[in-house]
């Protein structure tokens, strides 16, 4: 099983959500929340409290908060302005 420390967990959510912000931190032992934000302006459009986790976590773990996550941003904000590049 592939496992990896919180800090790796976070780098590979950071990767999942990009361009969006994503900041995470453990606010207890079993449980994190979670921030996902405009780059460009730092506005907050997702926070979450208490996803369950751990310190070690097996892939599978880090995908299922992932898919919580993506969830989350569906619901609450379904349609999120593209911004033109260039």
């Amino acid at each position: 099983m592939n496992k990896m420390t919180f800090p790796n967990a976070c780098q590979v959510m950071r990767w999942h959500f990009h361009p969006l912000g994503f900041e995470a931190c453990m606010d207890a032992p079993r449980s994190m929340v979670v921030r996902l934000f405009d780059r460009a302006t730092g506005e907050t459009l997702l926070a979450i409290a208490g996803i369950p986790c751990t310190a070690i976590m097996a892939a599978a773990d880090v995908e299922r908060i992932i898919e919580a996550v993506e969830v989350e941003l569906d619901t609450f904000a379904p349609v999120l302005p593209l911004r033109e590049v260039g």
